[in-house]
């Protein structure tokens, strides 16, 4: 028998030893062209006819740019304008702080979130490939000097070097990719000090020939504390991240993202004249009363115990908020606060038998809403207090600055909207799903020029006496129910790809209606719908140009009617034309990037 095993034993090594490794397929740019691009004779005339047109395209656009006659000097010397437009030089420091305190969250969020993401040399090697071969592809179709062809040249053989070495000698290194991106930036920011770009400036009013040198410092020094803030901040974030708990990390700084746009706007830039007399004797005593009176119906609302008469209340509660709003709007003379914090109580009452339970829950339950309503209030404090910002109109942002604004607060006020839409779309209720399928086919149906202009002309006419809606404001509300009806059908996509055994499990573990639809169904179906929501998000920021027709200084008005009208630049529309639709692609494909990132992060599309 041993002697049987011990040949056995020898006959499989033999085998074994006598194994050969798979050979290697062929592989290289020459193999992969010639199974890619001219894999047949049809093939092969496409790909040449399509690079010819390509040659032709890149050759007559860069020849453009760089022209000699090109006017980009009205993009530079009006760059503050572009993306701030008449902001008082004198408190130009607010802008920077507001910049500041976004690059910190940015900062903190890399930390706290564990950015830990690796690039291999391999795909650093074909990024300096890429690099290369953009810096030839100007180097033969731009109308460069041959010095300047020369200094481009060097520059592309640095980068193939890097990218021959990276790819055949470093191909597993493996490099932190924040380390990747910070460096980058460092690049950019450090090359403000360095590289000759020249200096652009107006003096009264008027614009001065471009100097020799590099930026002014009023450009170079800010946007080098805003790398150190942002790197700062990381370390911050690094340093306490395993001292406090994730999740309350994690909350804290999703929650000072949604609080940024408010916060810069209304507070940072705005630099309210507050009463602090008026403060102190009217809002904190509005706040208090609401706090303790709030806190004690809902910790009577949350109880376990409370039964259907607890929804009745709540429901209730909701019907007087209505009524009051009805009565103020009819003559009733009340404090809008007052309002507001009363529809605010109405509708955390109807959430709290979803967190009915243990005390622990309804005590986070009541903390919550004390937050909540303190952040409301010291908000729309904020916006009722005159602003200190001196500015020729009554809007104090304009250009990028406007667009971003108008596009942030699209997002921030459609997407709640959206989901309530899409949720009363898909109830078993029939008035909710009419109302929710009547507003989404009516909205969808409208052109959304048509939803702008009736907002910013016609909606002022329904308003009570002495109530006017800004222009900048009507457009955010008139973006943010279009893009709502949209987003909810959308949701409505991923609400329906929810399988029927989901809500089984739900209700066999006792789980609410609220519950389940909150940690149940809408996070498996927003996920779900990740591309669609993303692609919302890009046409919803490409479609602020649209401010541009309804006569607001967004960043398309800027370039084109006030930097394209100045007389020093007359004809420089299609230079400024090309700079806008730049800064657009630039953001647009950043989004589409990212997007793209969250859904190999989230297994979207995979098996």
């Amino acid at each position: 028998m041993d002697e049987k095993r011990e040949q056995l034993d020898w006959v499989a090594a033999a085998e074994v030893e006598g194994e050969k490794p798979p050979e290697v397929p062929p592989h290289g740019p020459v193999v992969w062209a010639r199974e890619n691009l001219f894999s047949s004779v049809g093939s092969g005339i496409l790909t040449v006819a399509g690079l010819i047109v390509a040659l032709g395209f890149f050759k007559g656009m860069l020849g453009y740019i760089f022209g000699a006659d090109r006017k980009w000097d009205a993009v530079a010397t009006n760059l503050r304008l572009y993306f701030t437009q008449a902001y008082p030089e004198d408190q130009y420091v607010r802008v920077w702080v507001a910049v500041g305190v976004a690059m910190a969250l940015a900062g903190l969020s890399a930390a706290i979130w564990r950015a830990n993401g690796r690039i291999t040399g391999y795909k650093l090697g074909g990024g300096s490939f890429g690099l290369a071969g953009g810096l030839l592809t100007l180097l033969l179709l731009s109308p460069f000097s041959w010095r300047a062809r020369l200094i481009y040249l060097l520059v592309a053989l640095v980068f193939i070097g890097i990218g021959q070495y990276l790819r055949s000698v470093r191909p597993k290194l493996e490099v932190p990719a924040l380390g990747v991106i910070v460096g980058t930036l460092a690049v950019l920011v450090g090359s403000l000090w360095v590289v000759p770009y020249g200096k652009h400036t107006f003096v009264d009013g008027q614009v001065q020939p471009p100097r020799p040198g590099t930026v002014a410092m009023t450009t170079k020094l800010p946007w080098t504390v805003m790398l150190l803030v942002m790197i700062v901040a990381y370390f911050v974030g690094k340093a306490v991240r395993d001292k406090v708990s994730p999740g309350l990390a994690k909350g804290l700084l999703s929650a000072g993202w949604m609080l940024l746009l408010p916060i810069d706007y209304f507070v940072i830039l705005r630099d309210p004249a507050l009463d602090y007399g008026q403060v102190f004797r009217v809002d904190v005593p509005i706040f208090l009363a609401f706090a303790v009176a709030g806190s004690a119906i809902l910790w009577w609302l949350s109880s376990p115990h409370r039964g259907e008469i607890g929804r009745v209340v709540a429901g209730a509660m909701v019907i007087g908020a209505g009524v009051f709003w009805l009565a103020a709007a009819f003559g009733l003379s009340v404090r809008q606060i007052v309002r507001i914090d009363l529809v605010m109580l109405a509708v955390v009452a109807l959430a709290a038998p979803t967190f009915a339970g243990e005390k622990a829950i309804r005590r986070k339950f009541i903390i919550g809403w004390v937050v909540i309503l303190a952040l409301v209030n010291y908000l729309a404090m904020m916006v009722n207090t005159p602003s200190t910002v001196d500015v020729p109109g009554s809007f104090p942002l304009g250009g990028f600055s406007l667009t971003l604004l108008v596009a942030s607060a699209t997002l921030m006020m459609s997407f709640p909207i959206g989901l309530i839409l899409a949720l009363g779309r898909t109830s078993k209720m029939p008035i909710f799903r009419l109302l929710s399928t009547t507003y989404i086919e009516v909205i969808r149906g409208v052109p959304l020029i048509t939803i702008l202009i009736f907002f910013k002309i016609i909606l002022n006419l329904f308003l009570p006496d002495g109530m006017v809606l800004g222009n900048e404001m009507a457009a955010i509300l008139g973006y943010s129910l279009f893009s709502a009806a949209y987003l909810a059908e959308n949701v409505r996509g991923g609400l329906q790809s929810i399988r029927k055994g989901q809500y089984e499990a739900a209700a066999a573990l006792g789980m609410s209606t609220p519950q389940t639809t909150s940690f149940i169904v809408l996070p498996q179906a927003l996920r779900a719908v990740v591309p669609p929501l993303v692609s919302g998000v890009i046409a919803t920021f490409k479609e602020t140009s649209l401010l541009f027709i309804i006569g607001l200084f967004d960043f398309l008005r800027i370039g084109y009617v006030v930097v394209g009208g100045q007389t020093a630049f007359v004809g420089s529309q299609r230079e400024n034309l090309l700079f806008v639709a730049f800064i657009y692609w630039i953001i647009t494909f950043s989004i589409s990037r990212s997007s793209v990132q969250l859904e190999k992060k989230l297994g979207l599309g995979e098996r």
